[in-house]
């Protein structure tokens, strides 16, 4: 192969024109061997097929057997066999393939002839007309079913007038017909009921977050079977979901649906389970505490509603829950004596309280909170406060969270009581009031938090002693009149109470008085249309809901509760079109409703596998909403309390995505340690110390890491910083001591040591790294300061006035000391050449001459008991005289040095009084920057 074709074939783009002829280049060995395009490839062996570019047999064959390397199922591999004929195949099997068309074409002629000697009306005569619908059995047209027919047959038989019809019965006359056929066909099996649900899924080949995406999916799954009130497919679904991965949400939704089912031992072992997986879950504690009353532990019931309350004292259903357990289990205690009851007469007009009691108590039997999405745990978009009128965090579901659900729309709220009237009608007793208040009557009674005002989601306080002081049922709600009012506000504090039967009441009678009184409000009759809507969706009537949020919208288009609530009652219907296209008006209203786009990426998926592709097609169109009420919406700043709420949720993200991550680095630095792999482990390390700075165990661990690769001044500075944090960590102490090692300043070394042994003197580690350093630290003064060559001095004698004379006079220093230094070497240089030398009036202007808060810094690596005593000596006999306070300066700032307190240990007597001196002469200074007190203080860091 030439070599520009083999350039050709290295520059061959990704994409080949298949369209295009093959070049003469490419039908080449050399060619088709590198090339790894299988389409290309089956375009060349045609072409060398076809024969246009000449015959190559060879070609054709390495073509064909490199194809079937790169593609063995290729379709251009495929080769046509021939058609079979006499000569391909044995003569045994012609001769039987014969035999068998012989005997074929003679058993066709003998049915053909004997079809042919039949008459050609025989089968109208003698067989039967086809069964009659579900049944096995048919009635020959020779036989006639009315026996009195037999008569003349060209008589037409007149036809029946409608009074004949009308007596005419129809199943004696089909018995009459069916009652000589012997019917001898198998009875038919009814299947009542659904396939069986697996409860276990296989996963043992999908990845972990394949597994996440499946257990949701069947929580999903669950959850829609439980909002249909099919328990026993709801606990199916969530028990595969559990198979796959055991989750909190999917044990709390089991129990709950255990629960429904009144199947209280497993409802108990999921809510055990829950518990064990999150200790403190709210809803396993109120679910525990459901089957523990029904298993008659009112006890046990008791103490975990009080543990649900103390963390969320405004959950309505638990507070009803507590007070039916405690009620119960004072009936059922021994010994006691049944008090006397006062039973309050109360004359109503109609009998649908009756009905209306019923469900209320089923409603207590699984109280589920309002803010808990029915069977299932989807996230919401805000915590909303309990018992917001249907708002847009919650899923519709029906009372009791498992009750009956209506199917008849409101068939026992169709009349309603106190139509008309006077305002008398609304009016409470004292005594009704504080019942309302304190959540213990029984009939309208409630436990509310908060009452709504004007549209409908006002907060409100907490009820708490008596009603006057909470909550105002006669407070103004817009236009309306005093007994509208009234009215309006029982009805929002019956639906926080959770008694949603008796608020739609309410409400009813609201919207009727306002009909009859001829105001003029849209506003607030939308309002009571919304929140009576909310009653229904909570009531399980969806479409009443549907017709009030209609009308609701009709008066103030573009609504967003309304909207909202009509979506949820659309999706309970399964009626997902229209529920799609109202929550994507929801969020042309506001965008930042999280509900809404949670519920259209739901439906999204169920259209998709309803409709297929073309699911949008078929969606009815979804109206435009106005600028005006947009920015009506965007317009609305968040509140503090909001901005609050979400600051802190935030941080607390963020916090907690820290810490997982603080943990994971420190572990795989840990590992990496044990490995001795030092270097990837101080990676990890300083990351770790990004993410919290404040970690003293992450700086010693560092420090290891240094010792390990010996930079030991990295460690020692990882041991400062640790030290500062925790002034007495033994182990920053022992790894800055090691680092001084290999520094070679093993007096500082020798300083930690003794620090890490006063803390614990069993650290046998630190005894023998004290005492190697003891060695080497004599061996270091030993020869830092060898001894000086003696000189030999004559002695003569002389007279005694020519004494003086005879003494020699001393020698003379003439070293040039740098009595302003700007760095620690040079301070070091000036001090050494004065000690060198003693001459301590240098050594005095030195430090009279030098800023006494960097003296500490300039002495921190060069301190010793030598220079200390030398320093002293300057201070007390030079400077004191000329600058007392400088001298106060000087030594308030030079017991900070770094090794001060070891150095000071190592001081010898006469040195040690010569600093008792100078804090004598320094007492007796009078000043004004300093007292003779401030002198003691300062003399007991010294002496």
């Amino acid at each position: 192969m030439s070599a520009d074709a083999l350039v050709s074939l290295q520059s061959q783009p990704t994409s080949v024109d298949y369209s295009g002829k093959v070049p003469v280049e490419h039908l080449d060995y050399d060619y088709i061997k590198e090339c790894k395009d299988v389409k290309y490839l089956e375009k060349i062996l045609r072409l060398l097929r076809s024969g246009d570019e000449g015959i190559y047999p060879h070609l054709i064959k390495f073509c064909e057997s490199h194809l079937e390397k790169l593609d063995p199922k290729s379709r251009a591999l495929w080769k046509e066999n021939p058609v079979a004929t006499a000569a391909s195949i044995s003569a045994e099997e012609w001769s039987q393939i014969v035999d068998e068309l012989k005997t074929w074409e003679e058993e066709t002629k003998k049915t053909e002839s004997s079809l042919k000697q039949q008459p050609v009306f025989d089968d109208m005569v003698k067989e039967n007309m086809p069964p009659v619908r579900g049944s096995n059995h048919s009635v020959p047209l020779i036989q006639n079913s009315d026996p009195k027919s037999n008569g003349n047959p060209s008589k037409r038989a007149l036809p029946r007038d409608y009074q004949e019809w009308d007596k005419f019965d129809v199943e004696k006359e089909c018995e009459r017909i069916d009652g000589n056929i012997v019917r001898n066909e198998q009875p038919a099996i009814v299947n009542t009921g659904y396939p069986k649900v697996k409860t276990q899924v296989d996963t043992s080949l999908l990845t972990q977050q394949e597994k996440l995406v499946l257990a949701n999916r069947e929580k999903d799954k669950g959850n829609e079977a439980f909002r249909a009130h099919d328990y026993e497919e709801a606990v199916a679904y969530y028990s595969r979901s559990l198979s796959i991965m055991s989750t909190v949400a999917a044990y709390n939704n089991r129990a709950q649906a255990e629960i429904n089912l009144k199947h209280w031992h497993k409802a108990m072992r999921d809510c055990q389970r829950v518990l064990e997986l999150e200790p403190g879950n709210m809803k396993a504690l109120q679910r525990r505490a459901t089957v523990h009353k029904h298993m008659g532990n009112f006890q046990m019931a008791v103490e975990d509603l009080r543990m649900v309350l103390k963390e969320e004292p405004h959950n309505a259903a638990a507070t009803q829950l507590l007070t039916e357990t405690e009620k119960r289990m004072t009936e059922t205690q021994p010994g006691q004596q049944s008090k006397g009851k006062k039973i309050l007469i109360k004359e109503v007009e109609e009998e649908e309280d009756e009905s209306i009691g019923e469900l209320e108590a089923e409603q207590t039997v699984c109280p589920v909170e309002h803010s808990q999405p029915v069977g299932g745990e989807e996230s919401s978009a805000a915590p909303a406060e309990r018992g917001d009128m249907g708002n847009a965090q919650k899923k519709p579901h029906g009372r009791g969270d498992g009750g009956p659900h209506s199917e008849s729309g409101n068939s026992h709220h169709g009349h309603w009581r106190g139509k008309g009237g006077s305002s008398d009608k609304y009016k409470l007793g004292q005594e009704s009031k504080d019942k309302v208040a304190n959540g213990t009557g029984k009939r309208g009674s409630t436990a509310s938090n908060q009452a709504e005002q004007s549209g409908g989601s006002s907060k409100g306080t907490p009820v708490g002693g008596s009603a006057a002081q909470t909550v105002n049922l006669d407070a103004p709600c817009g236009a309306l009149p005093l007994p509208l009012s009234r009215l309006k506000n029982e009805g929002n504090l019956l639906f926080k109470n959770g008694q949603f039967a008796d608020a739609l009441e309410k409400y009813s009678q609201a919207i009727q008085g306002y009909t009859e009184s001829g105001l003029d409000s849209p506003e607030d009759l939308c309002i009571l249309y919304s929140n009576r809507a909310a009653c229904y969706l909570k009531d399980g009537n969806s479409q009443e809901c549907i017709q009030d949020c209609t009308r609701a919208l009709e008066l103030q288009p573009f609504s967003l509760k309304p909207l909202l609530r009509r979506a949820m009652a659309y999706e309970s219907l399964e009626r997902y079109r229209k529920a799609y296209v109202d929550y994507k008006t929801v969020l042309q209203i506001d965008i930042s409703v999280q509900a809404a786009h949670d519920s259209v990426n739901r439906i999204t998926r169920l259209l998709i596998e309803q409709d297929g592709t073309e699911w949008r097609e078929q969606l009815p169109d979804i109206p435009l909403v106005p600028l005006s009420a947009q920015q009506h919406r965007r317009e609305e700043p968040p509140s503090a309390e909001v901005l609050q709420a979400r600051a802190e949720k935030a941080a607390m993200d963020a916090e907690r995505k820290a810490e997982v991550r603080f943990t994971g680095l420190k572990t795989e630095g840990n590992e990496y340690v044990k490995k001795g792999q030092f270097q990837d482990a101080l990676g990890k390390y300083t990351e770790c110390l990004k993410l919290k700075p404040e970690e003293c165990a992450v700086y010693t661990n560092r420090a290891l890491c240094y010792l390990k690769l010996e930079r030991f001044t990295e460690a020692k500075q990882d041991c400062d910083a640790a030290l500062k944090l925790e002034p007495t960590n033994k182990k920053a102490f022992y790894r800055r001591a090691l680092a001084n090692k290999g520094l070679k300043d093993y007096l500082a070394c020798s300083s930690d040591l003794q620090e890490v042994l006063q803390q614990d003197p069993n650290v046998q580690e630190a005894e023998k790294e004290l005492e190697e350093v003891t060695v080497l630290l004599r061996q270091s003064l030993a020869n830092a300061s060898p001894t000086k060559q003696r000189k030999t001095v004559p002695i003569t004698e002389v007279e005694d006035d020519e004494e003086t004379s005879a003494v020699p006079e001393p020698d003379v220093d003439n070293t040039i000391i740098n009595l302003q230094p700007t760095n620690a070497y040079e301070f070091g240089q000036a001090l050494n050449a004065a000690h060198s030398s003693g001459n301590v009036a240098a050594c005095a202007e030195l430090l009279a001459s030098m800023n006494p808060e960097v003296l500490p810094q300039y002495l921190s690596s060069q301190l010793d008991a030598h220079k200390l005593s030398f320093i002293m000596q300057a201070l007390d006999s030079h400077l004191l005289e000329k600058d007392p306070n400088q001298v106060y300066k000087h030594l308030n700032h030079l017991h900070t040095a770094d090794r001060f307190s070891v150095v000071l240990m190592l001081l010898e007597k006469d040195e040690r009084r010569h600093m008792t001196q100078l804090f004598e002469h320094l007492s007796a200074v009078e000043s004004t920057e300093f007292t003779k007190n401030d002198v003691q203080n300062l003399a007991n860091k010294y002496i």
